[in-house]
């Protein structure tokens, strides 16, 4: 009998976006790939909920989230192995209320995304839960206020994304918990490298501000990635060349404008994600298309030491697409100046766009070796499977 494995995280939650789609999903299908049989299970409320038109939706049945669940399932082979529940009637999308049922009971293993999973009648029957997190720094943070969106409790196992947690180089907290280092898995056959695009053109997906708000802690306010993005405004009009194209696919709201403007008037393209990135296919294909990443990253992630990594620069890395990105401390993990290029001011931004034009194919063979020893789906989950075995 094939083993049972249970991914849960937030798709539905997130509809029409193709990279939170390709966090979850490259979960799914690298234990797939390993011979599993994989369960992906979500939970939503009313509230989160939204119709055609982005207001309100009356109910979870007639959503956009729920027909976002099912295209995206549906495409990857998950129709008969997902659901979505609604938490407040309890009524389940996908599988019936009897199968979920010996899903969770049978289960091996829940990899349960940014503890998304936590809806109790459903998750406690799993025997071992392992929590992921992929916001180093907002969940410990949390955590140790008292927060309960850290989400934590009922787990076994703990792995964050932030590796540098624990070390004396970063003060995020631990609240006592013995934080696993994990990586990002990718598989490379859904990745392989891509030649075409541009390599002058430098691009990203991102939202703006996020979801969360700046974190307080230890006399400190750490900020968003908005905070960080605004340095590297003048960028494009310092690179040399100036052609090079800096282009940014970007969830801003209309109340930030103001950023949104100066961003233009200082070089960078602006596109909507709705347009360009909004499905998982259509992700990869923006990524593809581009000659490499330049990227800010959250404040926190950055002035904690963090070591965080983005689950998008792996995809640009993994295509054979180079990138330069904020540092977070990850070359204590990844080796860094071939392939990916940190910096922490903007000079050494621009020279990074520099060290990248002037040897493109030596960058991009390096990016694609960093995807292959360090975030192959199949080493990334074998390491996990041997800590919760």
């Amino acid at each position: 009998m094939m083993r049972k494995i249970i991914i849960s995280g937030a798709l539905a939650n997130k509809p029409h976006n193709g990279g939170e789609a390709w966090v979850r999903l490259s979960w799914v299908l690298g234990f797939r790939r390993l011979g599993f049989h994989v369960y992906f299970l979500e939970q939503i409320s009313r509230k989160a909920c939204i119709d055609a038109s982005g207001g309100a939706s009356s109910d979870v049945e007639s959503s956009t989230n729920l027909a976002w669940f099912r295209e995206v399932t549906e495409r990857f082979g998950l129709a008969g192995a997902s659901a979505l529940i609604d938490v407040d009637s309890g009524r389940t999308f996908g599988l019936s209320e009897s199968a979920l049922r010996d899903v969770t009971a049978s289960a091996e293993l829940l990899v349960n995304i940014s503890g998304h999973l936590s809806h109790g009648p459903v998750m406690a029957p799993i025997r071992c839960k392992a929590f992921v997190d992929i916001d180093p720094g907002f969940t410990q943070f949390w955590h140790a206020q008292g927060n309960a969106g850290a989400r934590l409790a009922g787990h076994d196992y703990f792995f964050t994304i932030g590796a540098n947690i624990g070390s004396l180089s970063c003060p995020i907290p631990t609240g006592g918990i013995q934080w696993r280092p994990v990586r990002q898995p990718v598989v490379l056959e859904d990745w392989p490298v891509c030649t075409e695009g541009d390599r002058g053109r430098f691009t990203t997906v991102a939202s703006w501000r996020g979801p969360f708000g700046p974190v307080q802690a230890g006399g400190k306010t750490y900020g968003l990635k908005v905070h960080e993005f605004r340095k590297y405004l003048d960028l494009p009009t310092r690179s040399c060349p100036p052609a090079d194209v800096f282009e940014i696919a970007l969830d801003i709201h209309p109340g930030d404008h103001k950023d949104r403007d100066n961003l233009r008037a200082h070089g960078w393209n602006i596109v909507e994600p709705r347009d360009v990135a909004s499905g998982p296919e259509s992700f990869r294909r923006y990524v593809q298309l581009s000659g490499a990443e330049f990227s800010a990253a959250q404040g926190v992630y950055v002035h904690t030491n963090s070591g965080w990594f983005s689950d998008r620069t792996v995809r640009y890395l993994a295509s054979g697409k180079p990138a330069l990105v904020q540092d977070s401390g990850f070359g204590r993990q990844f080796p860094t100046g071939n392939g990916l290029v940190p910096f922490r001011t903007p000079d050494e931004a621009i020279a990074g766009v520099g060290s990248i034009l002037a040897d493109y194919e030596r960058h991009s063979r390096a990016a694609r070796a960093i995807a292959e020893e360090f975030f192959d789906s199949d080493k990334v989950i074998a390491d996990m499977l041997r800590q919760v075995s």
